[in-house]
């Protein structure tokens, strides 16, 4: 990323600010933060590079907004399961926006990882859309300045930090895929426990129609033995003799 963003310069910067906006979690913190460093260096502006970056998060972020607004709680429903996300966490969304308003938009584009799917939930939410821009606006005008004036103002200590992180990278890249792994198998095994749950659920709605039918069934047979009589058998009756 560092190496594309030093030289492709704005244009890497596009691609990526589109990118992290539209539920693709790549690092907004590393592309601004160094984005901020080569202004610093003199290769990008800052100035342009708040602006550049800004329009092309809000791009991002209206675009996963649309595909929300669009494909509604029914496509999130088809598709959750490929994203590890359960009913709970699909609710636990919907409570985050119902109770707290269009401002939950702002305090979602700050938030990391978080901020890559703000648009889409806020779509499917059905946030209307000028309060959706209002805040989609200050939450990532707020977002990027702040990213970009500290790459700035600890610009002249990169190569010390970079270093420092080099050093480091391996451990926390198994620490990192370690965490990973664990949300990816808690997120698995809640998506098997709701299928059974599902599947319970859908498996006794049809019991008592099943039991209704062999129970009707079985009164049918009675009254058939009841008023039929056997092949071959001749009825008996009990004739009363006078004396």
């Amino acid at each position: 990323m560092t190496t594309f963003l030093a030289d492709a310069g704005y244009w890497a910067l596009i691609v990526f600010a589109v990118l992290q906006a539209c539920c693709i979690p790549i690092s907004s913190e590393l592309t601004f933060g160094f984005a901020g460093v080569l202004a610093y260096q003199g290769h990008l502006g800052l100035a342009l590079v708040i602006i550049i970056g800004t329009v092309g998060e809000l791009a991002g972020s209206s675009a996963g907004y649309g595909l929300g607004r669009l494909g509604g709680r029914g496509a999130v429903e088809r598709f959750r399961k490929y994203l590890l996300m359960t009913r709970r966490d699909v609710e636990r969304a919907e409570r985050f926006f119902a109770g707290r308003g269009s401002w939950a938009v702002a305090l979602g584009r700050i938030l990391p990882l978080v901020r890559a799917f703000t648009g889409l939930a806020a779509g499917f939410m059905e946030v209307p859309v000028l309060p959706f821009e209002a805040f989609n606006v200050l939450g990532t005008l707020a977002y990027v300045v702040a990213l970009s004036a500290l790459g700035y103002e600890f610009g002249s200590d990169w190569d010390k930090v970079s270093k420092n992180f080099s050093h480091a990278s391996d451990a926390l890249v198994v620490l990192i895929l370690l965490v990973l792994a664990g949300l990816i198998a808690h997120k698995a095994r809640e998506l098997r426990k709701e299928r059974r749950a599902d599947e319970a659920a859908s498996a006794a709605a049809g019991v008592p129609g099943a039991a209704s039918a062999a129970g009707q069934a079985g009164r049918d047979d009675t009254r058939s033995a009841a008023g039929t009589s056997v092949p071959g058998r001749p009825h008996s009756h009990r004739r009363t003799r006078g004396s």
